[in-house]
This record gives C-alpha cells, structure tokens and sequence, in this order.
C-alpha cells in the first residue's frame, strides 16, 4: 500500500524528447547538420498573451519547461469587459489552486439560460460541485493568469510580435519584427483569430465570413433607467441581442446588433451607436462619455489542422465563431488544459510516441461541436419569423428536464467525452470533485500531475511515481474500485488489475521507470 506522494521530477533545463522523423512531418525542415543553427534558448515559445496563451504558459512550467510568452501588445486591454468562466474552467482553476483568488474579482451567477438567450433556469443537480457561471472583467482573468504563469518561472515579452519562423528537425527559429530571432524546440500560436502563426504555417482557415456585426460599448445614458426598461422589453420580444444593462455608476453597457459588416479599417465612433440605436430603439438614449467601444462579427471558422511538426495552435488561432453562449474564452482555455501537459511530456521526454497527435484529435471535435452550436444559437437570434417559430417549440421543449440538461452541459462543457475506446460511459469524462481523505479530489492536482485514485488498497504507480500521484482512500466517492485521472481531470482507466492498470498507464504517461 502506498501513501500519496508528491515526487518531483528532475528541475533541471537540460530536457529531453524524442525527435521526429523529418521525412513524416509536413511542414518539417531538414538540414544537413545542426552546426549553424542557433543554440535552442526555450522549449517552447508562445504568441499570444491572452488567457489561452498564459493558461499554457503556467501549464507548462508546472512540468519545468522552460517557456517565452510574446505579445505584440505593450500593454494589457485596459477596458473592462465582462467575460463568463463556465463550469468547466471554473473546474479546471479549482484543479490548479486557482479558483479562491479568481472568485476574488467575480461574480457568481446562475448557470442558465446561456443557449441562445432562452431563459431557462439550470435544471437541479448538475454534476459539479462549481455548478454557477462567473462574470469576471477579462483584464482580470487575463492579469491574473499571466501572473500566475510569471509566478511559476516562464517570462513575458510584451511589445514583440511574430513576424516569420522556420522548423527544422530540433526546433523552431522565430524572427520577430524588429529582427530579432529566438529559438525553441515548439512554438504554439495563441494570437487571436487573425493569428499569424496559423498564416505563416499555411493552414485552412475554413468557414463562413461575417455576415452581420453587433457594437458593443460601455458608456452613460442621458434618460432615465425606467424609459430605458421598457423600451429594452419592448425590442427583445423579437431582437434578443438588444441590450442596455446598467453597470454602475452611471455607466451602461450597451449592445447592438447591425445588418450588415463594416470596414474595421474605420474606427468606431458613438456616432456609430447613436445612429444604430436610432434605428433599432428610435431613440439614442443620450448615450455618451463612452469609456470603450469595440464590435465583433460572426465569422465561424475552424483550422483544419491544430499541428504541423513543430508548431501549433490553440484558442481563437484555433477556431473562432459568435460569442453567443459565451464559450470562446472557455474553449481556448480547455485547450491550452489539454494542451500542455501532452507538450511538456513530449518535451521531458516520457511522452508517448502518439500523445502529441492525441492534442488535435480530442480537442478538434470540440471545436467543431462549439461552431455547430453557435450557429444554431445565431439562426435562433434571428426576427424572421420561422426563426422565432423555432425559437419558440425548442422553449417549450426546454421545460423537459433532460433537454435543459443536455443543452447546459454542452454549453458548459461538462458534457464533454473523449473518445478513449471501449470502456465504462465514466471513462473520457471529467471526474467531479468528488470528496477524498485529504479534502477535494482537485486539491490533489494542483501540480498538473495524473492521479490514480485507489479505493481497493492493492494497485501501485511505483514506475510512474515521477509523473502520477496515487491516493489510497476506501471511502472516497466513487462507485467504481480505482481511477486513473489525466493531468486534465479525464478518467483514463477505471478497474481494479494491476496489469490493465500498468498499460494504460503505459498509454498515457510512456514507459515506467526501472
């Protein structure tokens, strides 16, 4: 029987991996010898510091991987726009120790009537002990997610932006735009949805261009809240996008949907909302004095490649769509989750020959699936009247408990299941918190760790101590004997024989240590 152990592996810089052949990796460049290339600085370089790229920055160092963030911006977004944390990221903050100072700059509210603004309250009982959504301002959740990945060693470049980058066979050359080139054995792009990297490696893009835009803006009105109400009522009977919320001291944040695209090489000017209030609301509100102004359009693209050798994508680099539903800061965040601890394994030199690809097939269907649902959500936005028909039946069908359900848990991302193969419906899901001797299951993950949970006392990790933790506990909450939990909180195994235990132990955390 075994105790729970928090063995560090080596700290030392020196890392290993295991290099690919040349020949298999489109995109791959090969050279003669490796004698006038640069001495590799970093094992990974990251474009973009938003919350995807800082979510992976910290991800990575928790293995010692020595890591550059670079971000073309000098400074962070100053304006404060309030983005979501659905339950499954809140999850994933709770899993790396991060949850109590986030809870600090956010509010809690219920977790309904995200699917296209219907408003249906969460069915009871959801699967998770974080079953709330989290309004944050996003310079919040970006600060704090950068300073936890500066806390744990990787540095930040603000004011650099990618400008070019070659592969080879040991690592990636990225020049930079005032000429300066670094070098890394990986470099990932988290830098929007115009991303650079994702250009310069030559991948799709494909989708379906912005068709319509909606302005969005904090600023002060001139009439009074109760005017204001009504004449907000009166439109989301059939415009549910329409919104002026107050937002404290005298500030409203206001949206507004426009036919049509916009050049977005005009900036956008109050003139801009007054004239679209008019013609939606009949009215301007007075609005002025605006501390922000942006707008976005409903692009939906996906990248038909999350890998080429070297080099990868994550967040909105990756896929991009409406906000509607709230889910892109969240996705982008799971994947760096999915992401780096493959990447630092890889790096470390223990990843298994296939883990890398595995990146692309788990994390690309989620994308696909998120696309698919912001399109529906947008065909459900619309006044036309078969829009609003069908908006109207999927609410009456939304009162049935098991579609609010399946509806909130896709949204969420608690529905979600990878495809491991045969095995128990548990296996490929997240584990809940459950509640475990020492506490919470998610307190023992911290350290990005895999985690077999061993409710028989008769199973041991002893070949993989370096990289999985083990926790003894008989009366944990589980119905099942042992789990083995990814670094992500996905059920990789569950049984009870020592044998299936060590190969998906092989599968997923490489060969044991002798």
């Amino acid at each position: 029987m075994q105790s729970l152990q928090f063995t560090s592996e080596s700290s030392s810089n020196d890392a290993v991996e295991r290099d690919f052949t040349v020949g298999d990796v489109p995109g791959l460049q090969s050279s003669a010898s490796g004698g006038d290339r640069a001495p590799l600085m970093f094992d990974v370089i990251i474009a973009g510091c938003g919350p995807t790229g800082a979510m992976l920055a910290a991800e990575l160092r928790l293995h010692d991987v020595r890591v550059l963030v670079l971000e073309k911006e000098t400074e962070p977004v100053s304006f404060a726009r309030i983005v979501g944390l659905h339950i499954r990221s809140i999850e994933l903050m709770a899993m790396r120790g991060l949850l109590d100072r986030i809870l600090e700059h956010g509010r809690k509210r219920p977790a309904g009537g995200f699917f296209a603004a219907i408003t249906k309250p969460a069915p009871e009982g959801l699967d998770s002990a974080h079953a709330y959504l989290l309004g944050i301002p996003q310079p919040a959740i970006v600060r704090l997610l950068e300073e936890r990945a500066m806390q744990l060693g990787a540095q930040v470049r603000r004011g650099c932006a990618v400008a070019d980058f070659e592969q080879d066979d040991e690592g990636v050359t990225v020049e930079l735009a005032d000429g300066e080139q670094l070098r890394s054995r990986y470099l990932v792009g988290c830098d929007g949805g115009r991303s650079t990297v994702r250009k310069l490696l030559g991948v799709g893009f494909p989708g379906e261009p912005s068709r319509t835009e909606t302005l969005m803006g904090e600023m002060e009105v001139g009439v009074p809240q109760e005017e204001i109400a009504a004449k907000v009522a009166e439109i989301n009977e059939t415009n549910k996008i329409f919104s002026l919320r107050p937002f404290g001291e005298g500030v409203y944040r206001v949206v507004v949907p426009v036919a049509g695209v916009s050049d977005r090489a005009e900036p956008l000017t109050l003139e801009d909302f007054k004239q679209q209030l008019r013609t939606i609301a009949g009215t301007d509100f007075g609005v002025h004095a605006p501390r922000w102004l942006s707008r976005f359009g409903d692009a939906t693209r996906l990248a038909e490649r999350y890998r080429v050798g070297r080099v990868l994508l994550a967040g909105d680099a990756a896929h991009i769509h409406p906000p509607t539903g709230g889910q892109g800061l969240n996705l982008g965040v799971q994947d760096a989750f999915n992401l780096g601890w493959k990447l630092a394994g890889q790096i470390r030199g223990w990843a298994p020959e296939t883990l890398l690809d595995t990146y692309q097939a788990e994390r690309h269907p989620v994308a696909e699936d998120v696309l698919d649902n912001t399109r529906a959500q947008m065909e459900l936005l619309s006044t036309e009247p078969g829009a609003q028909a069908v908006r109207r039946l999927l609410t009456e069908l939304m009162d049935f408990d098991e579609v609010n359900r399946y509806l909130i848990e896709k949204i969420t991302a608690i529905g979600i299941r990878y495809d491991f193969g045969e095995g128990p419906d548990l296996v490929g899901r997240r584990l809940r918190d459950i509640d475990v001797k020492q506490g919470h299951l998610y307190g023992l993950l911290h350290r990005g760790r895999g985690l077999l949970l061993d409710r028989t006392e008769r199973l041991t990790v002893s070949g993989w101590s370096d990289r999985v933790d083990y926790l003894a506990d008989p009366s944990a909450g589980l119905d099942v004997p042992c789990v083995l939990l990814r670094p992500d909180g996905h059920v990789a195994w569950i049984g009870d024989d020592q044998q299936d235990l060590d190969d998906h132990l092989s599968r997923w955390f490489g060969k044991p240590v002798s």
